[in-house]
């Protein structure tokens, strides 16, 4: 199985979940003085204790971060920084399990679901 920093791994040539979801965040997160980490100049107000990363708050979501072309190669700009809702997406099969949302990003942007093949060297 390919890791998140191998070149090989399947979300590094896909990009999909970054420009099909919202995402949204505790303000807190991009509140440096708090510990923040995420940003504040990429974030913009959604509700009172949220935020939502510039981009993805729209009919065609695409996160201000991402810097991709859907499905041959994608990165984060911040990924080091990024949101903790973001760090928590895991891609299908990626642990063992399918992940509804890798799959309907995929989906919506006409790649496949990946399968437990995709992650065999």
């Amino acid at each position: 199985m390919s890791g998140p920093d191998d070149p090989a791994h399947p979300c590094l040539r896909c990009g999909a979940c970054c420009a099909h979801f919202r995402v949204s965040l505790h303000w807190s997160e991009a509140a440096p003085e708090l510990g923040g980490q995420v940003p504040p100049e990429l974030t913009e107000p959604l509700r009172q204790h949220e935020r939502v990363m510039r981009g993805t708050s729209q009919a065609r979501p695409r996160c201000i971060a991402l810097d991709a072309d859907i499905g041959t190669y994608s990165y984060c700009t911040i990924h080091a920084l990024r949101p903790s809702v973001c760090a928590s997406l895991t891609a299908s099969w990626e642990f063992g399990e399918r992940s509804d949302q890798c799959d309907r990003a995929r989906i919506a942007h006409g790649l496949s679901a990946l399968t437990m093949a995709d992650w065999v060297r």
